[in-house]
């Protein structure tokens, strides 16, 4: 080996590692810059003291757990308002229109990427274009429908209830897309031996497709649980009361209370983001393989 070919070799070997130590510090920093905030909810929540609270709002003290420190915020929380019955709510709608939303969307996913059926590709066209289709465009006209929707027992309105909140989330065209990417890229063979044998295309979807679809399921699923858990303004259009009504909208009630006790808001405000980050650390194995197979880009 020439001296030359050396001397490239380490040239290169110390631009590679001067490249991970820039990314790896990049990454450090923009870690440090999502996790400060939540980090600063968290450690304020447990701070009894408001005086306190204000006061370090403007300095490094905010993130150091120190001074008077207990659960008096959270205890605070459930003594002014139903927070049992809102976690019940938001949790409700949320795992019901998740679930269906997985069922029911990628039945429909699957059908687009393997049924050859004239007007296939329109079908497809239109629900790519009504993912760039903002929800505030069609609230109002959404708001008029279900107000005069019947419903069980007599009922002549869809407002007030938990399936306003569901039943128009279940389908979801981007939830759609990405589970039609998904399954464009499972080989054909597999469901051609399993016709062969005599399966339907019920039983593959079921026995064969859903096995091998795991990251995008969860990928759907955790997107999908965070649009739900932070929907706001159409269950502030459809709800009037606590029975029906999800967290966030009870956190605006919350704010709006006369005196802002700021140790009790960052309790309640971490009470909402601590299940979120559970979810997401739950699935975040198959999410980041789905991001990686699918080519997802953020």
């Amino acid at each position: 080996m020439t001296s030359s070919t050396v001397t490239h070799s380490t040239s290169y070997r110390v631009r590679s590692g001067f490249r991970s130590a820039l990314k790896f510090l990049v990454m450090t920093l923009l870690a440090f810059f999502f996790i400060f905030p939540i980090w600063f909810m968290l450690v304020s929540s447990f701070k009894t003291n408001e005086m306190q609270i204000t006061a370090d709002m403007s300095k490094l003290s905010a993130f150091i757990p120190y001074g008077e420190l207990g659960l008096e915020n959270y205890y605070e929380v459930f003594a002014q308002m139903e927070f049992g019955r809102l976690m019940f709510n938001s949790t409700f709608i949320m795992l019901a229109t998740v679930f269906l939303g997985l069922l029911i969307n990628s039945m429909i996913a699957y059908a687009l990427a393997r049924l050859d059926y004239t007007g296939r590709g329109v079908v497809l066209g239109v629900i790519v274009a009504l993912i760039i289709v903002p929800f505030e465009a069609i609230a109002i006209p959404l708001l008029m429908l279900v107000n005069n929707l019947p419903w069980f027992g007599g009922v002549t309105t869809w407002l007030d209830s938990y399936h306003v909140q569901i039943i128009p989330f279940i389908a979801d065209a981007f939830s759609i897309f990405l589970f039609y990417q998904f399954f464009i890229n499972i080989p054909k063979e597999l469901e051609e031996a399993a016709l062969v044998d005599g399966a339907s295309k019920l039983r593959i979807y079921w026995s064969i497709i859903l096995p091998l679809s795991k990251p995008i399921f969860a990928t759907v699923a955790i997107l999908q649980a965070l649009a739900n858990w932070n929907r706001f303004m159409w269950p502030l259009m459809v709800t009037r009361g606590v029975d029906h009504r999800p967290l966030t909208v009870g956190m605006q009630t919350f704010f709006g209370q006369d005196p802002r006790i700021w140790g009790d808001l960052l309790a309640f405000a971490s009470m909402i983001t601590i299940p979120v980050l559970i979810i997401f650390l739950i699935f975040q194995k198959w999410f980041v393989q789905s991001v990686a197979s699918t080519g997802i880009k953020g």
